[in-house]
């Protein structure tokens, strides 16, 4: 592929690597390192002028340094004289915080859309974003992936009773999703309408839909302490699922999170590679990983050629 670039950040260079090889491709040199001062310093190592330029970095780990990061290698990118600069944003920063909830709440996913704009960005591709009216922060052109096709796949593969499952939403706000996948199955739906007394802690849930005798699936796009997943995972045990499964876009794992999953009744918890797994993976055995490394590559190619990448909505070869 001539006149293209890919570049990986420090926050996941397992996908980076990953994403160039399936591409045929190898990484462009780049450093990244911390002033005494713990200032970011960037330098890209080699010329990007005139090249398509894509910057693969998720908002993960210390999420502030690796925005931070990945600014100012935008911005380095840019006034090399690169003729485009892609953000590949698989898990993108902030996304939790789109709306004005309470008075004096920051829209902090709006501004992460300024920042990336000002920086340079050109064109944005990120995956399973929280709230899909992030789009709308940018003025720049944002392909929102879906990692519905490898959700599908990796049901079909391992679940052996799938034709018979239920796929349940955790919360109201993700029926849509769930709803693409129950159709895309051809299995029923069923819904948790949950309350929150404050940020993680859920105070009640109430399941609409019958998962008696039946194996639940339990699908999210993301899950940061696990509060929601493990006691939406009761509440089905409790109203007589006979295996409970839960297939998550954005593994966060923060805080309670590995603690609850190992005392949960999961038979997997199930994400995606988009934040790096291998630690968390040594702490808890119930969860596994999909790759969806084919899906951003093939938008990368795609993208690079000038071709449409709404296609990988249902086409993607995995």
């Amino acid at each position: 592929m001539p006149n293209i670039k890919i570049f990986g950040g420090s926050s996941h260079q397992d996908l980076s690597q990953k994403i160039a090889n399936r591409l045929g491709l190898e990484l462009g040199k780049v450093v990244t390192k911390k002033f005494s001062n713990q200032e970011t310093c960037v330098e890209i190592g080699e010329s990007v002028r005139g090249e398509d330029v894509y910057i693969v970095q998720s908002g993960c780990g210390e999420i502030n340094d690796s925005l931070m990061e990945l600014l100012i290698m935008i911005n380095a990118c840019k006034i090399a004289s690169a003729s485009r600069v892609t953000a590949v944003i698989p898990c993108f920063p902030y996304a939790r915080q789109d709306k004005k909830d309470k008075s004096r709440a920051p829209i902090s996913a709006k501004l992460v859309a300024n920042m990336l704009s000002i920086a340079g960005a050109d064109h944005i591709i990120t995956m399973d974003l929280h709230a899909s009216q992030i789009q709308g922060f940018f003025d720049i052109p944002v392909d929102n992936l879906y990692a519905e096709p490898a959700v599908l796949k990796w049901i079909r593969e391992n679940v052996s009773e799938w034709r018979n499952c239920i796929v349940v939403s955790p919360d109201a706000g993700g029926a849509k999703r769930v709803t693409s996948i129950t159709d895309r199955l051809n299995v029923d739906f069923a819904l948790i309408h949950k309350e929150r007394k404050k940020a993680n802690e859920v105070d009640r849930m109430v399941l609409v839909g019958d998962v008696r005798d039946r194996v639940a699936i339990l699908v999210d796009d993301m899950a940061d302490t696990c509060g929601t997943i493990c006691h939406a995972a009761d509440k089905l045990l409790s109203a007589g699922a006979t295996r409970v499964y839960a297939i998550l876009t954005h593994g966060i794992f923060s805080g309670p999170a590995i603690a609850r999953i190992n005392n949960a009744c999961f038979e997997a918890v199930v994400v995606t590679n988009t934040i790096p797994q291998e630690d968390k993976m040594k702490h808890c055995s119930k969860i596994q990983v999909i790759d969806i490394s084919m899906i951003l590559a093939e938008a990368i190619r795609r993208t690079h050629n000038g071709e449409s990448v709404s296609y990988l909505f249902s086409h993607v070869p995995l």
